[in-house]
């Protein structure tokens, strides 16, 4: 029997479940989920960089996206709330598209 104690994706047990296979689920505290989520992050991080091509690597963005948006709700901001701060953030200091790749800083 295969022990995986992670964190999933809401419908996850469901989908085992439909599939004729028991499984064994609890509800993870706020202190918990804080905690399961940072671990998924890892782990999610992970799968994106080792993805082997475009496809795999936006599936593994998509899973970081959803977790990240799960854990601003969890902190207490909507997936609009933190778009906007990521928008503002974007406004004042920039975005990457440009590739920026700082070297160094010649000190005064």
């Amino acid at each position: 029997m295969p022990v995986y104690n992670k964190l999933v994706r809401d419908r996850i047990p469901e989908i085992i479940r439909r599939n004729g296979t028991k499984c064994s689920v609890r509800r993870l505290e706020a202190a918990e989920f804080e905690r399961e989520g940072k671990v998924k992050l890892k782990e999610e991080l992970a799968e994106y960089l080792e993805a082997g091509n475009a496809e795999q690597a936006v599936e593994e963005l998509a899973d970081l996206l959803e977790l990240i948006y799960c854990l601003g709700e969890y902190h207490g901001f909507s997936k609009e709330e933190l778009d906007n701060i990521r928008e503002d953030k974007a406004e004042r200091r920039g975005s990457f598209h440009e590739r920026w790749y700082l070297e160094h800083v010649n000190e005064r």
